[in-house]
């Protein structure tokens, strides 16, 4: 069974404020201790507030590599990209100063790009510092989708490619997404999530055998640290 911390607050913004200053915190303790820290989040909506609030945060920015947990298989121009909110939302202000390593590449088959995208991933410390999730109302995070064909071989903790390919009905475009080790590895792991749906949506999935079906428990089920789940009542789907 997956071992959760709750965070629960009153809205959007006081969460956004204290995950930022978490993270922050986490970020500055691993340059401080090695030198270097690398940070995986999420796209959508949800995360924008967050985003903003962790830019104006005052760290070495300049020793911090921000990656994504996952990336549809389009251009970062694309307003579909995950890439394309974060230039947006967190590579500002402070957080300028960051490097970025995205997943999409401009291949002609999205596992050319995934086999591209995991050697830049390769190259990012191990683990990861931070990583944030989201979570769909279907039970997935990541790109991992409970319709995907390859949703078994997804959720498995073995030692593989860092990113990898997704097809999925659900997801729409293919994805790109970071492994299970990878994200299940990070050092300090987050899910932000929102509304009254998404607690009742991961409550069940945390009340249920991890696997298939339910992707984000299958993922806080191998996490090597307690996840830290944020919540506030008001969001956006």
């Amino acid at each position: 069974m997956a071992n959760c911390e709750w965070h629960e607050f009153a809205s959007s913004e006081a969460l956004a404020r204290n995950l930022s200053e978490t993270v922050a915190k986490k970020l500055a303790l691993a340059v401080k201790e090695r030198g270097h820290a690398a940070i995986a989040v999420s796209g959508g909506r949800t995360p924008a507030q967050f985003f903003d609030q962790l830019s104006r945060c005052d760290i070495p920015w300049d020793k911090v590599t921000v990656t994504l947990v996952d990336e549809r298989f389009v251009p970062a121009d694309s307003p579909r990209s995950n890439a394309r909110l974060v230039a947006r939302h967190l590579l500002q202000n402070k957080a300028a100063r960051a490097a970025f390593v995205g997943l999409y590449q401009p291949a002609d088959e999205m596992e050319e790009a995934a086999s591209q995208s995991a050697k830049a991933i390769a190259a990012l410390p191990r683990p990861l510092d931070v990583v944030v999730l989201g979570m769909g109302n279907d039970r997935h995070t990541a790109s991992f989708f409970p319709d995907a064909p390859t949703i078994e071989a997804l959720l498995e903790p073995t030692e593989g490619p860092d990113v990898l390919p997704v097809a999925s009905k659900a997801a729409g475009e293919p994805r790109l997404t970071l492994s299970m080790n990878r994200l299940a590895g990070a050092r300090f792991l987050a899910v932000h999530i929102e509304g009254a749906d998404k607690k009742e949506t991961l409550e069940t999935a945390l009340s249920v055998p991890p696997g298939p079906a339910s992707p984000i428990g299958a993922v806080l089920a191998e996490t090597k640290e307690p996840a830290h789940i944020f919540w506030a009542p008001a969001g956006q789907a």
